[in-house]
């Protein structure tokens, strides 16, 4: 099974993507950065790779801390 972690450099937008998700009824956790993904505020939101293109295409990014999504 592979995840995706959706990485900022903000806490707080970290975590109203995390709920976000949930209102959508896309499972995901807040975790720990992977740190081969990069600089981050040390917390992503981990979703299973089968909702990405949902997450990309429902959610129009509004968060101006985004850095990108990072599969693993």
């Amino acid at each position: 099974m592979r995840y995706v972690y959706a990485v900022f450099t903000s806490r707080n937008e970290t975590l109203s993507f995390a709920s976000q998700l949930k209102k959508m009824g896309i499972p995901c956790v807040v975790t720990s950065t992977p740190k081969s993904a990069g600089r981050a505020c040390g917390i992503s939101v981990r979703f299973m790779s089968d909702y990405l293109q949902i997450v990309k295409s429902s959610l129009g990014f509004s968060y101006k801390t985004f850095k990108g999504f990072y599969e693993a």
